[in-house]
């Protein structure tokens, strides 16, 4: 269906990068699924009244619960489209994650009310009916859940959605509750046993915890969560394509939101090469990791004396030092200043977090074994902490 409506209502939709796209798409899946849960909750609503279940009737204010949540999804997609101001020069992607985050807070409050009612339930148990309507609505439900989830995943993963994401985990999670109250009252009908309150504490819990685990995924980029390796990977492919590039470090991801990703890096090139070519070198990749990748992009260029021997020597002497002492700490900047009485080896060094060593720590360390295998030299180490891991 969303299939359908995407290619009536929606000009050129199958370019999901561009930002209008992703939008329109947002706020399309929105409405959709405002509609079906609304249905959903009608029909459950009568359903646990017929049945005298409460754990159809919560499962029922799940649902209006998720209309609420698709709501939240609508206004945060309409929010993430506006364009940038002065106030917010980045735009106002991360409205999408907010509203992904509200999302996760309504689950783990539903999870909540459902635990309480049906805690009730285990202390004053009551029959359940368990005619062929609240049947044939409970399958139906489950039915609908399960393709809420799929066409919620999928165009999460196509537009690179958060909160549709989000909603995604929350439509299985309804199909994997709803399936539960089925069973029970199943087993109520075929057996007698009535676990109608425990079959809603069952649910109660997978529901709370999944928010739990929604918040943690929403509020990740929000704090500045380190980037998807394959973008990484896209990133170097990129740059280290143009033979001019001899290496980079200091690679950066600011995630602003989907479609507003900013990229920074440090590229290394040949000293002695013409200024102007290399700049020009520089411009051509930065345009194709704007194209490529949807994002912008600024590369700092710093050049390295290629045909100095003496340079070339201590430095690679210099990496293998560092390398044997931790294979996981890298350098660059590497520079030689010689003088009448001792050479100064300054260059920075990347020791990663997993290393439990303090920066002051690796600087010391680190000092102590480039100045006693390298004769009269004298190391000035700047510790980076490493944002990205780099395979180059």
């Amino acid at each position: 269906m969303i299939y359908i409506l995407s290619k009536i209502l929606i000009k050129d939709n199958k370019n999901f990068s561009d930002n209008r796209v992703r939008r329109l798409y947002g706020i399309l899946c929105s409405i959709f699924g405002i509609f079906l849960n609304i249905l959903l909750f009608a029909g459950k609503y009568i359903a646990g009244v017929l049945s005298s279940s409460v754990a159809i009737t919560a499962d029922a204010f799940n649902n209006l619960s998720d209309a609420g949540s698709s709501f939240v999804t609508l206004v945060g997609f309409k929010f993430a489209g506006k364009k940038p101001d002065s106030d917010h020069p980045f735009g106002h992607g991360r409205f999408e994650y907010l509203s992904a985050l509200g999302v996760a807070v309504i689950i783990m409050l539903m999870g909540f009310e459902l635990a309480k009612s049906s805690f009730s339930k285990i202390l004053h148990p009551k029959d359940i009916d368990t005619g062929i309507v609240s049947i044939i609505i409970l399958i139906a439900s489950i039915c609908i859940k399960l393709y809420m989830a799929i066409y919620n995943s999928n165009y999460s993963k196509k537009i690179n959605s958060s909160a549709m994401k989000a909603t995604a985990v929350d439509s299985f999670n309804d199909s994997i509750a709803t399936t539960v109250v089925l069973i029970s009252i199943l087993i109520f009908k075929f057996t007698g046993l009535n676990i109608d309150g425990y079959c809603g504490l069952v649910v109660s819990i997978f529901i709370f915890i999944s928010g739990i685990n929604t918040i943690k995924d929403t509020i990740d980029p929000l704090l500045g969560k380190a980037p998807d390796p394959e973008l990484v990977e896209q990133i170097e492919d990129i740059v280290f394509g143009y033979p001019e590039i001899l290496g980079i470090h200091d690679l950066v991801v600011h995630d602003y939101g989907p479609g507003r990703t900013l990229i920074s890096l440090h590229g290394e090139v040949d000293g002695n090469s013409n200024i102007f070519e290399i700049h020009d070198i520089i411009d051509q990749i930065e345009v194709e990791l704007n194209t490529s990748l949807n994002c912008e992009a600024v590369i700092h260029m710093d050049p390295i004396d290629t045909n100095n021997e003496e340079f070339k020597y201590l430095k690679n002497k210099v990496s293998k030092l560092i390398t044997a002492f931790d294979s996981r700490i890298s350098i660059h900047d590497f520079r030689m200043v010689p003088g009448p009485t001792h050479t100064n080896l300054i260059f920075d060094a990347v020791v990663p977090y997993e290393c439990n060593l303090s920066n002051d720590e690796a600087k010391k360390k680190l000092k102590g074994l480039v100045e006693a295998s390298c004769d009269n030299c004298f190391a000035v180490i700047k510790i980076d902490n490493s944002y990205v891991n780099l395979k180059h």
